[in-house]
């Protein structure tokens, strides 16, 4: 099984930016996509940003030109650059990682809590 930590989180001010990490721990050799989704409350989950193993990226409408997402396939770590942030950006923020082994599921990790308000 796989294992993700999320770190990172915090308080910014509008306008501000963070720095979400995603470390991926246990059997990582068959994790194919990773990405980030966000839970605002009162909200659905939505996608925030995926990144495929060779680095092919996809972006929520409402984050293109803001954030970033990348990967380092070395130390199985995917992070979250956010810039320019609002206070609808608040959220919690789960790291997730696709295995591609058929029957086997996808994991998630336990969220950070981002807060944007002044």
């Amino acid at each position: 099984q796989v294992q993700l930590v999320e770190s990172g989180g915090g308080l910014v001010q509008p306008g501000g930016s963070l720095r979400l990490s995603c470390a991926a721990s246990g059997s990582v050799f068959n994790i194919g996509l990773m990405g980030w989704y966000r839970q605002a409350p009162g909200k659905e989950r939505e996608l925030v940003a995926t990144i495929s193993r060779g680095g092919a990226t996809n972006y929520g409408d409402s984050v293109k030109g803001r954030f970033t997402i990348s990967r380092d396939n070395a130390k199985n770590t995917v992070y979250l650059q956010m810039n320019s942030l609002k206070s609808e950006d608040t959220a919690v923020y789960y790291c997730n990682a696709v295995v591609v082994v058929v029957g086997v599921p996808n994991y998630w990790g336990q969220g950070t809590q981002v807060t944007v308000s002044s």
